[in-house]
């Protein structure tokens, strides 16, 4: 699935969907209360659960090769079976999507979870090294600062096995949360989810789009921002942010593309009443 924006493509390349992560990531998102959602149909199963999407956004321009959050990764020793020491096909997917892992420059991740930075490394032996070699690896700073004192050890050794390498080969740059990567990409802070969360703004030629991180897991929140992740550090902030960015994006020519939303994945952000949904 491929989307243009001026000059700049933007691909997104699935490593797993999963509809067994629903209620447990958003308990308010019950099978009842989704079916309320008349425009919901495409990012549910036949059941009506949630499907959430694990995917990784290239993001081309006319001379930067980026990729956004690198899924959840092959042979990580992870606490949720179905991750735990997972065979995807993650990489070859990518060579046959037409990216060369030696091409990219830049490694940007929303946020330090277990789901978006796995395959910033790949086991050789007993070593974790980095995927994508000749690439700068781009972190919020207060992200960092954030899992220097929290762990992850619901999930596994994420920081260890997937991001502390990457600072010890040296391939790590600490940023600020509105970093300009380059003139067609930025960063915009959409703290909450945790601390140094970032979503990624694409333009060119007058066009754009906004890449959501986690801000929202389902397009189910667009609907009923309230509806706040088992996940989120500070859910107040959370909820904070995401009736920001609805306020900032809504009602504007502006792809929103989100990070976990499966089927079609994005949409113009559009009023509905009191609230929200995501036209597609």
């Amino acid at each position: 699935m491929k989307w243009q924006i001026g000059d700049v493509t933007i691909t997104k390349l699935v490593e797993i969907t999963s509809a067994s992560l629903g209620e447990y990531i958003l308990p308010d998102a019950s099978t009842v209360a989704l079916r309320k959602i008349d425009w919901i149909g495409p990012f549910l199963d036949a059941d009506s659960r949630m499907v959430l999407s694990f995917h990784s956004l290239i993001v081309q321009t006319t001379d930067r090769l980026v990729i956004v959050d690198t899924c959840i990764g092959n042979d990580k020793t992870r606490n949720y079976p179905r991750w735990n020491r997972m065979q995807s096909s993650f990489r070859s997917d990518l060579k046959d999507a037409g990216f060369e892992e030696d091409a990219f420059d830049t490694v940007l991740c929303t946020h330090m979870h277990v789901d978006h930075v796995g395959w910033n490394t790949y086991r050789n032996d007993d070593r974790w090294l980095p995927t994508f070699k000749n690439a700068r690896y781009l972190y919020a700073r207060e992200e960092w600062d954030h899992w220097q004192v929290e762990s992850q050890e619901e999930y596994g050794p994420v920081i260890e096995d997937s991001v502390q390498p990457i600072f010890d080969l040296g391939l790590a740059d600490l940023v600020e949360s509105s970093h300009c990567v380059s003139d067609e990409i930025r960063l915009v802070p959409t703290t909450g989810h945790t601390p140094g969360h970032v979503s990624v703004h694409i333009s060119s030629r007058g066009e754009e789009a906004i890449i959501t991180g986690d801000v929202f897991h389902h397009p189910c929140q667009i609907a009923h921002p309230t509806w706040c992740a088992t996940a989120d550090s500070d859910q107040d902030a959370a909820l904070r942010t995401r009736k920001a960015f609805l306020s900032a994006y809504a009602d504007r020519p502006v792809l929103c593309i989100g990070t976990h939303f499966a089927g079609v994945t994005a949409g113009k952000l559009v009023s509905d009443g009191e609230t929200y949904r995501l036209d597609y």
